[in-house]
């Protein structure tokens, strides 16, 4: 046996270990609570994976939006001067089980024709609010503000916001970028339905899409002081054939001086998205 075989099984060993023991002290976990004995979860977390990228499993690739090139798939023109900045990480994967998003035909043909256009359709390069769940894993943090009645999520990305209603409010009134959130407590779980979402948000920059019929259904579990639990069922019958769960940890940031900056980003898109109308357009 080589060494370095022997070095693998030892890593794989310890990493072993170290997952019973996190799942240990996971089920022993006491959280911090609030007077009303809800766990407490008030803070900044951030999630850290390449689910905003692509939420199925993948290798790594050259550019989030490809040609067909000589002898393989090449940077589109449009993002080719971006080079390994505009470059998509590998990643396991974050649906439970592992696996694909179970589309019909039909919406999977659609999502493999978003990521061909991906930046004349991703709604996040035009500074739109990014949905549920896609607004949980995007790379910047979120402010959760909780009392014993009330829940309130600020997002760094675009200044999203939401509120998590604790009792029925009866159905959406009306389709939005950010859908309507009702919550009770399971436990030491707080669940969370969200309806009444625009089909305009994606689910990721590979052109995962859904209708306006999608219902997600969020556990948030805290397992430490510093870690909750975050799992997202999908359900939209228009284009799944069976519902289907993400999972992930959401970590909490805990520098000195965290808090969330100012991202509005509208600003930064104005000349992407109207500069065509100055009276002296610029150069593109």
């Amino acid at each position: 046996m080589g060494k370095a075989t022997i070095t693998s099984i030892a890593l794989m060993l310890g990493l072993t270990v170290g997952m019973q023991s996190v799942t240990t002290q996971s089920a022993d976990f006491d959280p911090p609570r609030l007077p009303n004995g809800n766990p407490n979860f008030n803070g900044i977390w951030q999630v850290l994976n390449a689910a905003n990228y692509d939420i199925e499993p993948h290798i790594a690739r050259s550019a989030m939006q490809l040609r067909e090139g000589p002898h393989s798939m090449l940077p589109d023109v449009p993002v080719l001067a971006l080079g390994a900045v505009g470059a998509v990480p590998g990643s396991m994967g974050v649906i439970k089980g592992g696996g694909r998003i179970p589309y019909t035909a039909e919406a999977r043909a659609l999502k493999e024709e978003n990521q061909a256009h991906w930046v004349e359709r991703d709604p996040e390069i035009k500074c739109y609010m990014p949905g549920v769940p896609r607004a949980t894993y995007m790379p910047f943090p979120f402010q959760i503000f909780q009392n014993d009645s009330s829940v309130f999520i600020a997002y760094e990305f675009a200044g999203a916001v939401r509120d998590i209603y604790l009792q029925d409010v009866g159905p959406a009134e009306t389709d939005s970028w950010m859908g309507q959130s009702v919550g009770h407590w399971e436990g030491d779980t707080l669940v969370v339905e969200v309806t009444g979402q625009s089909e305009q948000t994606w689910l990721d920059r590979a052109g995962s899409h859904h209708t306006n019929q999608l219902v997600v259904t969020e556990r948030y579990t805290m397992t430490s002081a510093n870690h909750i639990h975050y799992e997202a069922t999908m359900e939209d019958p228009n284009v799944f054939t069976e519902a289907w769960t993400i999972s992930m940890p959401i970590y909490r940031r805990i520098e000195d001086g965290a808090r969330l900056m100012d991202f509005k980003c509208v600003e930064f898109v104005e000349e992407l998205l109207f500069g065509e109308f100055r009276r002296n357009p610029l150069p593109r």
